[in-house]
């Protein structure tokens, strides 16, 4: 068996045999730095719908022994899954400097803090190498909140989204004790592992404790209404996590997002007048970036293959103000017009090497999101994402103009999504050639792939196990220093990789 193989099983069988494993009341667990629920997931083999994310970490952990050897691998290992768990150290919001200077939105973000935040003063940071990005400290773990008789138990999805800030919404809730009331403090626990019946008054199972609120209706009002209800279920008031509640607050100047999220498009560096192609748009954060920078001049066209998602990357344009975007529903593995375009046709298909740079943000397994407490996909579904990435890939390659620009991104950390997937484009694209990308402010590439030493430094990944999740409380933050806090934010991120191309001539 090899180093790695022994590591995966040790772990397994640590949690396995019941060392340490969930307790009814759903703390965040640990045993030894590592979060029991990922470590379930992720490491005991007989739980055949995590089949897929198991032979990903294999090979995920292999190379890390291979690269680094055992004991340094199983750290890395064991601090990945524990980062995984919880969300970055920072909430990222990106200003619309379309409408308004960084300067006029930060004064207005830090009295909207200050509001919810009457107790304590949280800063505000403007990133020094994104100019257009704002870095909010969060608060937490907190372990000093006192869990409630009422209990409100709401989806993995949800509770991911209460441990960055979120209210809970009607949609969200899933059970809620027998006799709540509308103002009831009530405790909030997410269902990682989606056990809990839909109306149920008590729920035994499995069950993450992320944070106390106030119930804005009543257990009737959320499950014998006749109508579906969408607006605040419960309103945190004490979550595990304090984060700034930003929904509706400015949405014509910020814009949440992840800081890699924001790093891609600055890598990209779309200039104005320009024709930017953003292949899987959606939501549209990507897209209004890429529009902003270029100061709304020229044009961005956006794709994605469902309608509905179309429909909010319009929304998103609207809202902030930004003209040259145009969205289309389109596969984009078909856009690539055969032949002649027609004259007039504004959508896709498009012409070949019709794009001045193209931003290619892949669908993929996910693994680098936060928080994840719990994922279920087969191994099918895991491994789907590879063929699809490079059927997408081809069609950029072809819709890039000799000398254009092509960024290839993801939102996880499996080699054969990031690295594998240059490797075989270098191989099957001699027009194209890694660049340097500006800014750098994640690390470099991982070994595995066969790619040299240069060529890894060309690329960006930014890696949650190259920090440890040590959480922060007001006091550490009063006493830390505005560089430090930058270099966390720039590591304590979501999981994320970036490659950039230049096309150098259309064979």
């Amino acid at each position: 068996m090899s180093a790695a193989d022994q590591s995966l099983a040790r772990l397994g069988t640590e949690f396995s045999a019941g060392r340490g494993g969930p307790e009814a009341n759903g703390r965040l667990l640990h045993y030894k730095g590592k979060c029991l629920f990922f470590q379930k997931y992720y490491c005991n083999q007989k739980l055949k719908n995590t089949l897929g994310m198991c032979l990903e970490i294999r090979r995920y952990v292999m190379k890390l022994v291979s690269a680094l050897g055992t004991l340094e691998a199983e750290r890395k290992y064991e601090s990945l899954l524990n980062c995984l768990s919880h969300p970055p150290a920072f909430t990222t919001v990106r200003v619309n400097t379309h409408l308004a200077s960084v300067k006029q939105v930060k004064n207005l973000l830090f009295e909207e803090i200050h509001k919810q935040f009457k107790d304590f003063s949280v800063p505000v940071l403007q990133h020094p190498e994104l100019q257009d990005i704002l870095l909010i400290p969060v608060i937490g773990p907190r372990k000093d909140l006192q869990k409630q008789s009422s209990e409100v138990i709401v989806g993995a999805q949800c509770g991911n989204s209460v441990l960055r800030g979120a209210h809970v919404f009607v949609p969200g809730i899933i059970s809620a004790s027998k006799f709540m009331k509308a103002g009831d403090v009530v405790s909030v626990y997410s269902d990682i592992e989606g056990k809990c019946k839909r109306g149920a008054k008590e729920f035994l199972g499995t069950k993450v404790f992320i944070g106390n609120g106030i119930s804005e209706l009543s257990r009737s009002d959320i499950f014998s209404s006749s109508g579906s209800l969408k607006g605040i279920g419960v309103r945190m008031t004490d979550p595990v996590y304090r984060s700034p509640s930003l929904d509706n607050v400015l949405s014509s100047y910020l814009f949440l997002q992840n800081l890699p999220s924001a790093v891609v498009s600055h890598v990209l560096n779309p200039q104005p007048g320009e024709r930017i192609l953003d292949m899987c748009a959606a939501p549209g954060g990507k897209t209004t970036h890429l529009a902003t920078l270029m100061h709304d001049q020229g044009e961005v066209i956006a794709m994605d293959k469902i309608a509905n998602k179309v429909k909010k990357i319009k929304q998103n344009a609207a809202l902030l103000q930004l003209n040259c975007i145009k969205a289309f529903c389109c596969d984009g593995t078909k856009a690539l017009a055969i032949g002649k375009k027609e004259d007039g046709q504004e959508g896709p298909p498009f012409s070949a090497e019709s794009f001045d740079r193209i931003l290619l943000d892949v669908p993929c397994s996910g693994m680098g999101q936060r928080p994840n407490m719990a994922y279920f996909w087969t191994l099918k579904e895991v491994m789907s994402y590879q063929p699809l990435q490079r059927k997408l890939f081809s069609t950029a390659v072809k819709l890039l103009k000799p000398g254009g620009t092509l960024v290839y991104s993801t939102c996880t950390i499996t080699l054969s999504e990031n690295e594998e997937q240059v490797a075989w484009a270098l191989e099957t694209f001699p027009c194209l050639q890694l660049q340097s990308q500006e800014p750098h402010i994640g690390g470099e590439g991982m070994m595995g792939a066969g790619l040299s030493l240069n060529q890894l430094k060309l690329l960006q990944r930014f890696d949650p196990s190259s920090v440890t999740s040590r959480g922060m409380d007001i006091n550490s933050l009063q006493d830390s220093r505005e560089d430090d806090l930058i270099l966390l934010a720039n590591k304590d991120c979501i999981g994320f990789f970036i490659a950039k191309f230049i096309k150098l001539n259309s064979k």
